[in-house]
């Protein structure tokens, strides 16, 4: 019987130290799966700040280009090309962001609002629409005979991108239309992203355009 509980207690020992090494290897391990959640978390982190801190140079970047470099001008009315020269003595704000169409050779910077000082300059974001970069329709003002007198050979299909701080917004024009200047119903809120750009029209009327040109278009893609 002395035989049989010393065997026993041997077994009960040997368990016992068998539990604590199991603990202390598991402990060991989820130490070292926390101490390499901690690393990659820290990694994240800096792959995010870093791409943050690049995206913004970037866009800085182009923000000055946008600025500093004269657009091509030479479809634009003698007046809107005095007038360009004009706004460029005038103080602004940063551009909220750019319009780019690659298929027209446009970039040009937007700024807020649609005040003539602003067209000349640039484009206007239309206060009361999404802004660039947000979900919903944005809706984009410019003058017919100065920027958007390229939108005159815009086709269906075409690629429209805005550049904001942090992120690249690609759209893909859907629709063209003509409508009188008392439709606004083309601003209203859309429940998909869409981009829409307001100019006057004909492009080559002489006074005061009697109806408005209309882009639209829908989201693609973005690259945050």
């Amino acid at each position: 019987m002395r035989d049989t509980a010393a065997v026993g207690e041997t077994r009960s020992a040997r368990g016992r130290q068998t539990l604590v090494r199991s603990l202390k290897i598991a402990s060991q391990a989820c130490f070292a799966l926390g101490a390499l959640c901690a690393a990659l978390y820290v990694l994240a982190q800096t792959d995010q700040r870093v791409a943050s801190a690049s995206a913004l140079e970037t866009f800085h970047r182009a923000q000055q280009i946008a600025l500093t470099q004269a657009p091509d001008q030479s479809l634009w009315s003698p007046k809107r090309q005095a007038d360009y020269r004009e706004s460029l003595a005038a103080p602004f704000d940063a551009p909220m962001g750019l319009l780019e169409i690659r298929t027209l050779g446009l970039t040009v910077p937007i700024f807020s609002g649609t005040d003539e000082l602003v067209l000349n300059r640039g484009v206007g974001w239309v206060e009361g629409t999404a802004q660039p970069g947000e979900d919903g329709n944005v809706g984009i003002a410019g003058h017919r005979d100065g920027f958007f007198r390229r939108l005159k050979d815009l086709k269906v299909g075409d690629a429209i991108e805005v550049q904001t701080v942090d992120r690249t917004l690609h759209y893909r024009v859907r629709d063209l239309r003509i409508v009188e200047p008392t439709d606004v119903t083309v601003l209203d809120s859309t429940d998909e992203p869409s981009l829409t750009l307001v100019t006057c029209y004909p492009f080559y009327y002489v006074g005061n355009a009697p109806q408005r040109y209309i882009v639209r278009s829908t989201l693609d893609r973005l690259e945050p």
